[in-house]
């Protein structure tokens, strides 16, 4: 990087570092509300309020780009690391099967149900990546192996939060009235609830039991994130290689099937689940993993202009809470065949 481009981007990422301590003292303060969550929250009051708007869209708008798209792949790479094989075969074949098939019909369910509401192509299908895998993470992976723009992507990620954050505060409220054990509410947010941290805040309010189960299912769910981005790439290239054939054109600049931070992430995992890293060297992965999502989400979290989104994401919102319901209905199902 040379030093006029350090420059450009030096302004946006110091914000994004200052916010996302914000979010952190938050979330030491309150543990229920995600650090995650937190950065995209800031992310938009800093891009809607009158005295941050302007610096947000201006000077800083480069560095919160690149946080956006390059640092979200370092922190995608990194969240292979807490995703261990045996702690996943662990959950035996019947439930290995069961959040295969949540994941899978969810993402059918919910890009369907976007297209429904006629949101476009590629919206539907980063809308039904996040909320069927692991949230924004899952999102950027998408969005990368599609070369669908970076400011595509807010509008997803804006929604994937708004819908993580509800079920922390609605799924916690249905444990009595649904007559819940603490190991079925706890596989209910790990199949159901979109991003890590999320399911951590809301499967804590069960208890350790309930939180140890949670964790297991949603980074099993986290795992379905690298075939699912092969497949689309496969997928992708297929058609760029039709496109350049019927033009009569070499296929070059084609999109390549799996991106390098997607190889990254599996090697990760491979790393993880062979047993050479010790808890300190995990534990300040984990670290780093969460200060480069954090500020990857502040940045996506500046670019959401509320007035415009009003305007224009009303459909996206209602098909969201649609996939939310769908989801977590199918993720409730799951759980009760998981602990019978």
């Amino acid at each position: 990087m040379t030093h006029q481009n350090l420059t450009r981007i030096l302004p946006g990422l110091l914000t994004a570092v200052v916010a996302l301590a914000f979010a952190f003292a938050i979330h030491a303060a309150v543990p229920a509300l995600p650090a995650m969550t937190l950065a995209v929250v800031l992310g938009l009051l800093a891009a809607n309020l009158p005295g941050t708007a302007v610096w947000t869209a201006g000077r800083a708008r480069p560095g919160l780009d690149f946080a956006g798209k390059h640092l979200m792949r370092g922190g995608i790479v990194l969240l292979g690391l807490k995703v261990s094989l045996s702690d996943v075969l662990g959950l035996g074949w019947l439930a290995l099967l069961l959040i295969a098939a949540v994941v899978v019909a969810s993402f059918a369910g919910t890009y369907g149900i976007s297209r429904l509401f006629r949101l476009p192509a590629d919206t539907a299908l980063l809308i039904a990546t996040g909320f069927s895998i692991c949230g924004a993470s899952a999102i950027g992976a998408m969005a990368a192996v599609r070369r669908i723009s970076h400011r595509d992507t807010v509008l997803p990620v804006a929604l994937v939060t708004l819908c993580g954050t509800l079920a922390i505060g609605v799924l916690p409220l249905l444990v009595h009235p649904l007559h819940l054990s603490t190991e079925a509410f706890g596989a209910w947010t790990g199949a159901s609830v979109h991003d890590v941290g999320q399911v951590v805040a809301t499967a804590q309010t069960a208890g350790p039991a309930a939180l140890a189960l949670a964790v297991v299912v949603k980074l099993t769910r986290v795992i379905l994130l690298a075939p699912m981005v092969a497949l689309v790439g496969a997928e992708q290239r297929i058609r760029h290689r039709r496109e350049a054939g019927s033009a009569g054109t070499p296929a070059e600049g084609r999109p390549p099937i799996i991106p390098l931070f997607v190889l990254g992430f599996v090697a990760m995992v491979a790393l993880r689940s062979s047993g050479w890293l010790a808890a300190g060297w995990l534990e300040a992965a984990a670290g780093l993993q969460d200060v480069l999502l954090g500020a990857a989400l502040f940045g996506l979290g500046s670019a959401v202009r509320i007035r415009t989104l009003l305007h224009t994401g009303a459909r996206a919102v209602l098909a969201a809470l649609a996939a939310w319901l769908l989801i977590a209905v199918l993720g409730l199902a799951a759980a009760l065949l998981m602990v019978q």
